[in-house]
């Protein structure tokens, strides 16, 4: 008898302890969700524009984005995740530098623009903070692009700035190959050389172009060398689209806490990529664990360098708990659950993001007075069996000739003496 009591206490208090945190965590959702809709989900990486080529070579009228089953995102997962904006990657594989990243480029950018026009009450396409706040007062997901690897535009500052007029807003300066003027991560494992030690003189031209036209760098898949670098010359905020916090997960598409600091110093921002491997450096992981890389950069350098970079469609394996992008609300109970206050949360959806952009926008602003750079790489940086030289000089030997390095440096360095004296 007194058994059978006592079991009944136990179970009425059990009972009632899952109601208490069942109720708890109804209000940090609740919560969560209230912050998501005032303040837009910007989430800085998504690689469905890839799986359409993969899985369907672009032929978007073959696809229902309503119904797709195969991949991270679809409409109503995007319903579900309040998803405010996306930077939608145009992503080509390094195996095209070359032969055909640019037109496989185009054709990616063409595809983003396309997914806009067929759903246009769930897309709105846009290139600028005031599109992001627009789209999301008409309750559409803003959709900008960024293009993922510097070996997209081949060496071509002229490509560069056509693909911004296409409507381009960040540049990921290299994916998992180093370019003939930059190095990617893979330098930092030791498994490739470095070939420029960071940035090469026409890679510092293309980081000023950059901040002429108002397009964001990403810094996700650089070395540290080109981390720092670039931190040094760019007049603007950077941006990490899609990177973890290397203390916590110390893989080197991650970002050192050093770097964390000066990204904080000059106002960047680091968006937290979600794959496994780069949350616990390993095949496994949860929402938790997602959370802590959160933590670590707030602890590092505060709430207003943090955003989302969730990698969704990218990769193929994703922490549980944020198994698609209709999970992300989560995430932010997750933080809530944390005491993150209410600011640093909006801070870390979107806040942050349309900071930074706002500021290069009006760093681009201020330099409307300077010429667009037509300095060509010199040609035997970029020599190969699929490029022609036309354009570069022939001497009576037949012999093309280029600026040379050394001409390359003493052009950035009066650039940059022109921009300290105010001279245009």
């Amino acid at each position: 008898m007194v058994s059978d009591f006592a079991s009944a206490v136990c179970l009425t208090l059990w009972v009632s302890c899952c109601a208490f945190t069942s109720a708890a965590e109804d209000a940090y959702m609740t919560r969560a969700l209230k912050l998501m809709s005032e303040t837009p989900l910007i989430d800085g990486h998504n690689d469905l524009p890839w799986q359409l080529r993969k899985q369907f070579n672009n032929q978007l009228n073959s696809v229902n984005l309503n119904t797709l089953e195969t991949t991270h995102t679809n409409i109503p997962k995007i319903k579900e995740g309040r998803l405010g904006a996306q930077f939608w990657s145009a992503y080509v594989p390094c195996d095209s530098q070359y032969k055909d990243a640019v037109r496989q480029t185009l054709e990616q950018i063409d595809v983003v623009h396309r997914m806009c026009q067929k759903y246009p009450e769930t897309f709105m396409f846009a290139t600028s903070s005031k599109d992001i706040m627009d789209a999301f007062g008409r309750k559409k997901t803003a959709s900008l692009i960024g293009v993922e690897g510097g070996h997209s535009i081949d060496s071509s500052l002229g490509t560069l700035r056509t693909m911004y007029q296409l409507g381009v807003r960040y540049l990921t300066l290299t994916h998992s190959c180093n370019t003939p003027w930059a190095d990617n991560w893979l330098v930092d494992t030791g498994s490739e050389p470095s070939q420029h030690n960071g940035l090469s003189p026409f890679g510092k031209q293309l980081i000023m172009e950059m901040n002429r036209l108002g397009m964001l760098i990403d810094l996700a898949h650089v070395t540290v060398a080109v981390m720092n670098q670039v931190l040094d010359i760019s007049k603007a905020p950077v941006i990490f689209s899609h990177s973890s916090a290397y203390k916590i997960c110390p893989h080197k598409r991650n970002v050192p806490d050093d770097v964390l600091k000066r990204v904080n110093q000059t106002e960047g921002i680091v968006m937290v990529n979600f794959y496994n491997d780069y949350v616990t450096c390993k095949k496994t992981a949860n929402l938790s664990d997602v959370a802590d890389h959160f933590d670590h950069i707030k602890k590092v350098a505060g709430a207003g360098i943090i955003g989302f970079g969730g990698d969704y469609d990218g990769v193929t394996r994703m922490p549980e708990g944020l198994e698609d992008v209709s999970k992300v609300p989560n995430l932010v109970a997750e933080l809530l659950r944390r005491n993150w206050t209410d600011v640093e949360v909006k801070a870390a959806l979107g806040n942050n993001l349309l900071r930074v952009l706002a500021k290069v926008e009006e760093v681009s602003s201020s330099l409307t007075d300077r010429s667009p750079d037509d300095v060509p790489i010199p040609y035997e940086e970029v020599e190969n069996p699929c490029r022609t030289s036309y354009g570069y000089p022939v001497d009576n030997a037949g012999a093309i000739h280029s600026l040379s390095t050394a001409a390359l440096l003493l052009m950035l360095c009066v650039q940059a003496l022109n921009g300290l004296m105010g001279c245009s």
